[in-house]
């Protein structure tokens, strides 16, 4: 039994149990398998009825998710399936004409021009061609964006030690952000490589269902990451900058906006603030990542041009401010509404929502703190 016991213990991070006891936490014990006897049932195996059993004290936290247990984490990952995959899917038709102004300029000369075009070359359902490896793939990128980073910023934290983890949490939160995005990216590129080529070649495919065989046929399984590389160099300095401004906007909204703490303050008034951190960091993310985003336009839109070319065109200012107002609007309000969804699928499930001032280690998980 103790064989048993200490193998289900090896495949945990040391901050999922207490190695003082085996019943010191009943969340633990009902996730690990362990049978969690009665306070009675305990007395009666110790012959001494008056004594006190522990687990009685806190009976009233037996239907909610331990934090930093494995069911947090599934929580956090189901909730950054439903924030990513519905909002990518939703921006479907954008992303597409997007896509089809980069590979073919002279027919997609702009947004609006580009939806006319679609609109009379494939009708309604044209706009949301690629639905499907949309919906995957960024399902899959955010289970993994949003589940490695709780996880990694907690590995980070315990690893940094309280105190420099509370005076470098900034530097914990982009650490945490690039090591789940890494993680993201290979979930999704695959479904990326299939979506960008059933968008922007005609009669390759009609989705995932017949583009993924024709795709491996062609290129091989090795083709559909030839694009990774890519791919983090454009997600995750955008990632980072996503993560951390955002936990550091949502505390300064409760330190210097809000009169009252945050577990004092309602549920939907928590969830707003996370759309309004959510909607600023988008801002943030955009500005950083748009001269990138008019660079990739510039150099698909003229055959052998350079960077050099790009920056003497459109000028470093231009790089920076052309188109600028519709993309803010844009990543804004795709990354407000991540967080917002995100947050409220933790609260339906009885989680707090990110960010903010977190509660002190001993009244979150008194038995695993002491062990920590």
């Amino acid at each position: 039994m103790e064989m048993a016991e200490g193998s289900r213990r090896s495949l945990l991070p040391s901050f999922l149990y207490s190695p003082s006891s085996a019943s010191c936490n009943p969340a633990i014990d009902r996730i690990l398998g362990r049978s969690l006897p009665s306070p009675a049932a305990a007395a009666e195996a110790n012959g001494a009825s008056a004594a006190p059993f522990v687990v009685a004290q806190a009976p009233k936290e037996s239907g909610k998710i331990e934090m930093y247990s494995p069911a947090f984490y599934a929580a956090c990952t189901a909730g950054g399936i439903a924030s990513c995959g519905l909002t990518h899917t939703a921006v479907t038709p954008l992303d597409l004409v997007k896509c089809n102004m980069q590979i073919d300029p002279a027919k997609y000369k702009s947004i609006s021009s580009g939806f006319g075009v679609l609109l009379k070359e494939q009708g309604a359902r044209g706009f949301f061609k690629g639905w499907v490896p949309t919906l995957l793939g960024y399902s899959a990128q955010g289970a993994c964006k949003f589940g490695f980073y709780e996880f990694f910023k907690k590995y980070y934290s315990d690893l940094a030690g309280p105190e420099f983890s509370s005076k470098y949490k900034t530097l914990i939160y982009l650490a945490g952000s690039a090591s789940a995005e890494v993680i993201a990216d290979i979930a999704l590129c695959p479904f990326e490589a299939v979506k960008v080529r059933v968008q922007t070649q005609p009669g390759f495919a009609r989705g995932l269902s017949d583009g993924l065989p024709k795709f491996v046929k062609s290129e091989g399984v090795g083709g559909l990451y030839k694009g990774i590389v890519p791919l983090w160099g454009r997600q995750i300095p955008y990632t980072m900058m996503k993560f951390a401004s955002f936990e550091t906007v949502v505390e300064m909204v409760y330190k210097y906006a809000i009169p009252v703490p945050k577990d004092q303050c309602s549920k939907p008034l928590q969830l707003g603030v996370s759309f309004a951190g959510g909607y600023i960091a988008g801002i943030f993310c955009a500005v950083v990542s748009h001269p990138a985003d008019n660079l990739v336009s510039f150099l698909n839109n003229a055959k052998g041009a350079t960077v050099g070319d790009a920056v003497q065109k459109l000028g470093v200012w231009g790089l920076f401010t052309r188109g600028l107002p519709l993309r803010i609007v844009m990543i804004g309000t795709l990354t407000g509404a991540q967080w917002g969804i995100y947050d409220a699928f933790k609260v339906m499930v009885g989680l707090p929502t990110t960010g903010g001032v977190a509660p002190a280690p001993a009244a979150e998980v008194p038995k695993l703190g002491a062990a920590a």
